[in-house]
């Protein structure tokens, strides 16, 4: 790896069927360890049920005010500052509680790759949670 500095264009960001805005900051081949998104989601959406094999996420808080469900844990509400640790293949989704969109860094280790995505509402019957 050498230095880099990534330049990103706000409006590079793009909706994704999970059910938010995604606009990557660092995912590249060039530095495979990391991956750096800022994922918007718009008051009242909540995103699909999903996990990701063989990575590491991070939701690091910026702005809003959301309710995250991650795993085997209780629904938690989530602020400015808060991180939300998921382990890899680990069911997750996160609502907008607020009034302002919740935008949060999606933090992934290794990088993040369309085939470690995994959606787990094609598996849910009857709204039943994963």
């Amino acid at each position: 790896m050498r230095a880099t500095i990534h330049h990103v264009t706000p409006d590079a960001e793009s909706f994704i069927p999970e059910g938010c805005f995604i606009l990557e900051l660092s995912n590249s081949p060039d530095d495979p360890d990391v991956s750096i998104a800022r994922a918007r989601v718009a008051p009242g959406a909540t995103t699909r049920w999903h996990r990701l094999t063989g990575t590491v996420e991070r939701y690091v808080i910026l702005t809003g005010a959301g309710r995250v469900e991650v795993g085997d844990l209780p629904p938690q509400d989530v602020t400015p500052g808060d991180v939300v640790l998921i382990p890899p293949a680990c069911r997750q989704r996160i609502a907008n509680t607020g009034s302002e969109d919740l935008i949060f860094l999606a933090v992934c280790t290794p990088r993040f790759q369309p085939t470690c995505y995994k959606n787990l509402e094609t598996e849910c019957r009857h709204g039943d949670a994963p």
